[in-house]
């Protein structure tokens, strides 16, 4: 297997974050692949936040920096995201 095989296979992630009161839109808190991913998720395991996987998505927000407000374009997808974690917070919630 090439090193570019390896890379593509290695996993990535993002973490937003988003206060509705002070932002107006998410933030890209963190991204990586490899190892800095596999912390990334290891770090919100252990916080006890939900993890939801879309590799697509993923990949889209890794090309933003850390920090950058998301764009526009990816509005719909993250506003979807936030909306199943609102309901897996409220099913949590109610048990």
């Amino acid at each position: 297997m090439s090193a570019f095989d390896e890379a593509a296979r290695a996993p990535r992630a993002a973490a937003l974050r988003y206060e509705r009161a002070s932002t107006r839109a998410p933030h890209v808190l963190a991204r990586g692949r490899g190892e800095t991913a596999e912390r990334i998720l290891a770090l919100a395991r252990e916080h006890g936040v939900p993890v939801r996987e879309d590799p697509d998505l993923v990949e889209l927000l890794c090309a933003c920096e850390v920090g950058d407000e998301i764009p526009i374009e990816l509005y719909g997808a993250v506003a979807e995201i936030l909306g199943w974690l609102y309901a897996h917070n409220a099913a949590l919630g109610s048990r």
